[in-house]
């Protein structure tokens, strides 16, 4: 596919995700505050990395991207749910989010935990209710199981607690690795395992695009660590240099700003061998991994 396809092709699959997630949004029945919270982060925009992941593997595959959608909606609420946490004052105290208040200044931050709160377990409603002969009981009942330890105490949370913990103490680089494996990692390889898994990937395909996604979600942390040096506040929508304020750990204060990008070259590269690897139609994966490479927000 030719870049100008597949900017179309992911420009579309993102106005799918987010007229789904609409739609799913006002179908709930549940207190109108609480609904308003929930979409004032899920609608503030972002790159919607996650769900086109998944979708592009689908395609990858040669299936339609269209059985991933509800998938890809729960993945999205529970990444919106996380940065609404994130966000809160006893965890990175942010007051701007993708250009805008973050939750709990405008909500409060008993709402901002609660819409997180519903976001989170909405997420596995959506997988548990799919109604699609293309997405078979067991699948689904793997699509949870999966989700939820990517997404818990053996993934995303673990890195948000090693993160934590990690504040204002030097990391090895071993220790700084497992924070970005799970913090970001884990939620990342999943939407390509699930991707792998709803388009019908053997066991080879789905060891290497498992590798590309593991390496994919190093650079993009890594990324996102030189951004907080790098880039500005009106291209990433909330404050730059808080790592350094929160002691955070980071590549680049580890290994340099040089030294980072090293890092950040070297995983897309291995990315790109896996994805090879894989013996897929993996054109709209090479490109996704290439803005992950340059990306400025």
């Amino acid at each position: 596919m030719a870049s100008l396809e597949i900017e179309q092709f992911l420009n579309e699959q993102k106005q799918a995700v987010e007229a789904a997630l609409s739609r799913y949004i006002a179908q709930l029945h549940g207190p109108e505050t609480l609904k308003k919270a929930m979409a004032y982060s899920l609608e503030a925009g972002g790159k919607r990395i996650r769900p086109l992941l998944l979708l592009s593997t689908i395609q990858a595959l040669g299936q339609n991207p269209s059985l991933g959608l509800p998938v890809a909606c729960a993945i999205e609420m529970i990444h919106t749910y996380s940065l609404i946490h994130d966000d809160l004052p006893s965890m990175d105290n942010d007051d701007l989010r993708r250009g805008k208040p973050t939750n709990h200044k405008v909500f409060g931050e008993a709402m901002a935990i609660l819409a997180g709160d519903g976001l989170l377990t909405y997420a596995f409603q959506l997988i548990a209710e799919i109604h699609d002969e293309r997405v078979p009981v067991d699948v689904r009942l793997q699509l949870i199981a999966e989700l939820a330890k990517a997404a818990g105490p053996e993934g995303m949370v673990a890195g948000q607690v090693a993160d934590m913990e990690g504040e204002g103490k030097t990391l090895a680089l071993a220790e700084l690795e497992y924070i970005h494996r799970h913090k970001t990692g884990k939620m990342l390889q999943y939407s390509v395992h699930a991707g792998a898994l709803l388009g019908g990937a053997d066991a080879r395909q789905m060891r290497e695009l498992n590798e590309f996604a593991a390496h994919l979600g190093l650079a993009f942390q890594i990324r996102d660590d030189i951004l907080d040096i790098e880039g500005t506040e009106e291209k990433i929508g909330k404050r730059v240099g808080s790592d350094r304020e929160n002691h955070k750990a980071t590549y680049p204060a580890l290994l340099s700003l040089a030294g980072a990008k090293e890092k950040l070259a070297f995983h897309i590269d291995a990315a790109k061998h896996h994805l090879q690897q894989a013996d897929v139609d993996g054109a709209t994966l090479a490109y996704i991994c290439e803005l992950v490479a340059v990306r400025d927000h």
